[in-house]
């Protein structure tokens, strides 16, 4: 960005002068013309820890004051988005104010709900997440309190000057010295924009940073501007795009010694007491040492540094021992990391993020088990769950409130399944540790994230375990935030296009008019040919479907005057639908009939219909969490993944099926209207998103029963079109994603009748009624067991008349027994094991289908793997194993003697014989 970027007519009317900073080299703007540095961190230390810069508020009352002075100065409040940003499908989380309008309104593609606008947006960042609680200022979930502008060409609504004077009337308002305030000069990029902005300061702390975004990644007539080495143009929409910190702001405010003390005073004392460390809130000493510590840690990045190096610098600081300072903080700082989880875990529970392996379930997960190891390294006496509710009745989310139920369930039920991997990763770690200390290496960085993202490991318990094996661990300071950014942002797949040679000769073409959204039962039209090439035809309109939204394409056949040819297969490309087909070739400027498969049509209508109503039922039957993950779309069955915490009952599954099936005996009409997109989704919410996120400054509603989504695919008219719906089966694909599979209309009746079928044959086989399958097959399935039990006491006592009746060899004082042994393969290893003890070897073979072979050694001088896997060898079999007990098999049985002669001679030549 250039000086004339930062040259507001605002500063030079309020005497303002533009200084460079003696400390980091930054410019930046003052009153105060003695001035040397910009004020930011670490060029100024905090000098408000103590001694507040505004008068006191709470956070409600800052966000109050905050709000209310923008709406005074005509700016509309608007209600917050959810920390889910499901309107995006770039970044899980709603890290910026900003991310609510990006990409479509900030690009002018679609208008803001208001202009300009004010609103107090919760975000969360993972990327410093090993500093929260140790820096004394980082939190992962901090709102956001902005206003924001958007100029358009036909509209300007205010730009930079205005924003700076706004900024400073806000400031003044809550009693802060405008004389003490500077504004840093700092280029600003983030989700695809950028612009010159100044950062706020006051007292040492960054408390707001006005951006004014006017370029983008869009490539425009105008020249670009390199900004980190990507290209940016000049947009034709300029947006001011401010973020206030509310819990900075607040902290500020009160000049407590850390932000948690100020934002979760409640929470602290509470979460003190259950850690037993009360002692520490009455402590002046504690009290001085922690505003100390604050005020001199909170300059530091601990992010890539090592924090012991750090910890010294602010015990030399503040003149206390290393030691002595390590004992107090660490504690203190882990309480506050547990403040600050808990609210952030409150809002993505409450928002419906579900825990899982995947997406903003990812982030959740990895938040919530940061907690409970923090939580277990203080021996806290108090539920998680408890903690989280403590937080959403101190945020006062009606919501959030009345999810509090399904809330602790998700809680406790990935408290069990930690508990449940830290037991077993125990065992995962040692076999770790074990390879790279017989490498003499360290278990490198790479190993301890595979073992956190495979395994749930956290990387504490990584390097204590692999410690004790004598493994050393060169654990990174900033290791959960490197993870976070990890899985922060959606990493899209690179796929090939087979029809990519094609893009330019279609993008020539006019729009394929989409005849299917308006005559969605219709199956017969014409339409003239505009191109052919390649087997590929595309007409002027259309009533075959695309594939897309998971609903595969339709079929059919094209007819003109001359030939017919068959439609394999329909593709979008932009708004161009090309027709793929096969036998024969077609004209350009032909007229063609054209005529979609009727059966396949209607049940994928069918089909992609129910999948609505079975999403819908769900959220019924299992709560308001439940939220699409993907689906499939078919002819004959259906498939939808949802999100959700625990394994599908039986008896729940059943009760989805039955909401359903009302649903569509209701024969409810289905509505489907195009509607403009921020307007839907301030009436219907973020819900809409459920299979993705359309493109565009409208969006196709489909509204079936209680289900409103944002959705391309064809539908029947009304619910009771679809027919029957048959849940077919119900599968657990990942953790937090359960699958149901369904069959609709004809296809369902199919399926049930397949059913009816697999039960009147199997009441034939046993010759009873169908209705008395249940107890029958118990009482079969009885007998099964109690006679497997009989066979296997008989193969034992078979075994025993073996022991009894086997003969011995001795060689060189080892007993020795070779032999064919007449019992079950399993038996096998058990009667090796019992010949061989008190130093003697077994090398014993059984033949059944295939041949087997045990070889059991108590003799130091007889390796029993070595010796079977060079007997393998000779057979042409498989073998191996240990020193004592080896296994091999092999598919000739007729090589069962000349295994054991060989067995003979190598056990033999072992011993010495």
């Amino acid at each position: 960005m250039s000086e004339e970027d930062y040259e507001l007519d605002y500063f030079k009317s309020e005497g303002l002068v533009r200084k460079t900073c003696t400390s980091c080299g930054a410019s930046f703007w003052t009153r105060d013309p003695e001035r040397q540095v910009c004020g930011d961190a670490p060029c100024e230390p905090y000098n408000f820890i103590g001694n507040p810069v505004f008068r006191p508020h709470t956070l409600d009352e800052m966000r109050e004051a905050y709000l209310s002075f923008f709406e005074r100065h005509g700016h509309t409040r608007i209600d917050r988005y959810p920390v889910a940003a499901r309107w995006r499908d770039d970044i899980y989380l709603t890290i910026a104010s900003i991310a609510d309008f990006q990409p479509y309104v900030t690009s002018g593609v679609v208008p803001p709900p208001a202009n300009p606008l004010t609103i107090s947006q919760p975000c969360i960042r993972l990327n410093d997440l090993d500093s929260v609680g140790r820096s004394g200022r980082h939190l992962t979930l901090f709102e956001m309190m902005a206003h924001h502008a958007f100029n358009s060409p036909k509209e300007e609504i205010y730009w930079k000057d205005h924003t700076v004077e706004l900024c400073d009337e806000f400031v003044h308002s809550i009693g802060g010295d405008l004389n003490a305030i500077t504004y840093k000069e700092h280029p600003w990029i983030g989700g695809g924009n950028a612009g010159p902005s100044v950062e706020v300061m006051i007292g040492g702390l960054e408390i707001a940073t006005l951006v004014f975004m006017s370029l983008g990644r869009q490539k425009t007539d105008h020249p670009p501007v390199e900004l980190e080495g990507n290209q940016y143009y000049p947009m034709s929409t300029r947006v001011v795009d401010t973020g206030y910190g509310l819990e900075r702001m607040v902290w500020a405010s009160t000049g407590s010694p850390t932000i948690y003390d100020a934002v979760f005073p409640d929470m602290v004392s509470t979460i003190m007491h259950s850690a037993g460390l009360d002692h520490h809130l009455d402590n002046p000493e504690s009290t001085k040492m922690l505003a100390l510590n604050a005020k001199f840690a909170g300059l530091m990045d601990i992010s890539g540094a090592n924090l012991f190096q750090l910890r010294k610098k602010v015990a030399a600081t503040i003149d206390v021992p290393i030691e002595k300072l390590q004992k107090m903080i660490v504690p203190i700082e882990q309480v506050y990391t547990i403040a600050d989880h808990t609210r952030c875990l409150a809002y993505m529970l409450g928002d419906l993020i579900v825990p899982s392996n995947v997406r903003e379930g990812y982030l959740a997960r990895l938040v919530l088990r940061r907690t409970l190891r923090v939580m277990n390294d203080l021996k806290m006496d108090i539920d998680l769950g408890d903690l989280i509710e403590m937080q959403i009745n101190k945020i006062g989310n009606s919501q959030f409130e009345q999810n509090l139920d399904v809330i602790h369930e998700i809680v406790d039920r990935e408290v069990e399944k930690y508990a449940a991997t830290i037991e077993r990763g125990t065992r995962i770690i040692q076999k770790v540790a074990t390879t790279y200390k017989k490498k003499s290496e360290k278990v490198p960085l790479q190993e301890v994230v595979t073992l956190y993202d495979s395994h749930g490991l956290p990387p504490e318990l990584i390097k204590e375990v692999a410690s004790k094996e004598g493994a050393v661990v060169d654990l990174p300071d900033n290791f959960y935030s490197l993870i976070a950014d990890m899985h922060s942002e959606s990493q899209k797949e690179q796929v090939d296009d087979p029809l990519e040679s094609y893009r330019e000769r279609v993008s020539g073409l006019p729009d394929t008019h989409p005849l299917y959204y308006e005559l969605p039962t219709e199956v017969e039209f014409e339409g003239m040919v505009l191109d052919f090439f390649d087997g590929y035809v595309i007409l002027d309109q259309t009533l075959f479907y695309p594939e897309g939204g998971g609903q595969p394409a339709d079929t059919g056949t094209l007819v003109t005057a001359e030939s017919m040819v068959r439609v394999e297969d329909t593709i979008k490309m932009g708004g161009v639908i090309l027709h793929k087909i096969s036998g024969g070739s077609l004209k350009r400027g032909e007229r063609v009939k054209g005529m979609v498969d009727e059966d396949r049509r209607w049940s994928l209508m069918r089909h992609h219909t129910a999948t609505h109503i079975l999403l819908h039922a769900s959220k019924e039957v299992l709560g308001a969490h439940i939220h699409q993950s993907g689906a499939q779309k078919g002819s004959e069955s259906s498939r939808i993944d949802i999100r959700h915490f625990k394994h599908i009952t039986p008896e729940e599954l059943r009760r989805i099926e039955v909401k359903a099936n009302q649903i569509v005996m209701k024969n409810r009409p289905i509505s489907i209207k195009i509607e403009e997109r921020t307007k839907a989704e301030q009436k219907y919410g973020f819900g809409l998103y459920q299979g993705g996120v359309p493109p565009g400054k409208e969006i196709r509603i489909v509204k079936v029963d209680g289900d409103i989504e944002a959705c391309a695919g064809t539908h029947c008219k009304s619910t009771g079109e679809v027919g029957a719906i048959k849940i077919l089966r119900v599968e657990h694909i990942q953790d937090g994603i359960e699958r149901i599979e369904f069959s609709a209309g004809r296809a369902a009746i199919t399926a049930m009748q397949h059913v009816e079928q697999l039960l009147d044959e199997s009441a034939q086989t046993l010759r009873i009624q169908p209705e008395n399958l249940p107890s029958s097959v118990q009482r079969f399935f009885t007998e099964w067991k109690e006679r497997g039990k009989e066979v296997e006491r008989l193969r034992a006592r078979l075994v025993d008349l073996e022991l009894q009746n086997v003969r011995y060899e001795s060689v060189r004082g080892v007993n020795l027994v070779i032999k064919e042994i007449d019992v079950d393969p399993s038996q096998l290893a058990s009667l090796a094991r019992k010949l061989s003890k008190n130093d003697g070897v077994a090398l014993l073979a059984s033949s059944t289908d295939t041949l087997h072979l045990v070889l059991s050694s108590g003799s130091r001088s007889v390796d029993a793997g070595k010796i079977l896997g060079q007997i393998a060898l000779l057979i042409d079999g498989k073998g191996g194993g240990n020193a004592t007990m080896a296994h091999g098999i092999s598919e000739d049985r007729s090589q069962l003697e000349p295994a054991l002669q060989a067995g003979k001679k190598l056990i033999l030549a072992s011993l010495g014989a």
